[in-house]
């Protein structure tokens, strides 16, 4: 399988917003075309984060991460948040995954950063595989919380 990965834009929405309702509905929500579309609309005119978009030959869209920007107080050094990493159901096991963790963190290391970070569901091994076989390490140091408002 054939790809290309590059960085999206506005104009990529049509292609994106599916893959993003897709990414959601892989997290237990319901699928809401306009809602995913409209956010990543919003993410893009307010520059507030940095999609990477797989594509194939004739610009089928293949998966997609996208990437928030970060600080480090303690360090005093950016980092990224991977906050989504999707790979459409046709191009899974096409290696399409592992290029995109492979140029967000090209692309991250590029415009300065110190680091990437994820979270992925404790039950999602196939994710956590493909992460660890890249490098990434698990964090048995901190734990993760949050408060919903």
């Amino acid at each position: 399988m054939s790809f290309v990965i590059r960085q999206a834009t506005m104009l990529d929405l049509d292609t994106l917003a599916p893959l993003f309702d897709g990414y959601r509905q892989f997290y237990g929500q319901p699928a809401d075309l306009a809602r995913a579309r409209d956010f990543l609309a919003e993410r893009f005119h307010h520059h507030e984060s940095l999609v990477l978009l797989a594509l194939g030959e004739h610009g089928a869209g293949f998966g997609f991460t996208q990437l928030y920007p970060l600080f480090s107080s303690v360090r005093t050094v950016r980092t990224w948040l991977l906050n989504d990493l999707f790979v459409a159901a046709t191009a899974r096991r096409q290696g399409v995954g592992a290029a995109l963790l492979k140029a967000a963190a090209e692309h991250a290391h590029a415009l300065g950063a110190a680091s990437l970070s994820l979270s992925t569901a404790l039950d999602n091994a196939p994710a956590q595989a493909l992460y660890e076989s890249l490098g990434w390490q698990r964090d048995h140091q901190f734990c993760e919380y949050s408060l919903a408002l």
